[in-house]
């Protein structure tokens, strides 16, 4: 198949849409798995070369729906398991916002443990007990943005499987 000048400009969209949406998912404030979708997506739709890149659309938004459950059902299912109520995850949320317009990107993470840790003290009534909840969800995070990466690779990987099947 020979890239007319629309088909170069798709993939090259669709490629930096792709590296942005992984970049996404370790930056936070940008929905990863949806960006490196819509790469895919763009790819597919303004040049049409047929089933074959249909397919490799559906197979990524596939994974980009499964990435999207199991980013949420796993680190839940671990957060439950160790007791850590969602009331605690929502104050580090919140904390986590304001912490990163009070000390940019850094404050993020400090305001989400910040928030974690004082929801579970207050809940727990001694700092000793909360220490441990905020870590589980600290790991529970951690898993999360793992899972996420791993979807947003595959869906680069099934792109590029479709570059290289469409010559």
């Amino acid at each position: 198949m020979e890239l007319t000048d629309t088909g170069t400009a798709a993939t090259l969209g669709g490629g930096v849409l792709i590296v942005l949406g992984i970049i996404g998912v370790i930056v936070p404030g940008m929905p990863g798995l949806v960006v490196a979708w819509a790469g895919v997506l763009v790819w597919a739709v303004l040049v049409d070369a047929g089933p074959a890149r249909w397919t490799i659309l559906a197979l990524a938004t596939f994974l980009g729906l499964l990435g999207m459950v199991t980013k949420y059902l796993l680190p839940g299912r671990s957060l439950r398991m160790t007791g850590v109520p969602t009331r605690s995850l929502l104050a580090g949320g919140v904390l986590a916002i304001v912490g990163f317009f009070v000390v940019p990107v850094v404050g993020l993470f400090l305001g989400f443990v910040a928030g974690v840790f004082l929801s579970e003290w207050l809940r727990l009534s001694r700092p000793g007990l909360a220490w441990p909840s905020t870590v589980s969800a600290l790991k529970a995070v951690g898993v999360s943005i793992i899972v996420e990466l791993f979807f947003a690779m595959t869906i680069a990987a099934v792109w590029v499987f479709g570059l290289v099947l469409l010559g």
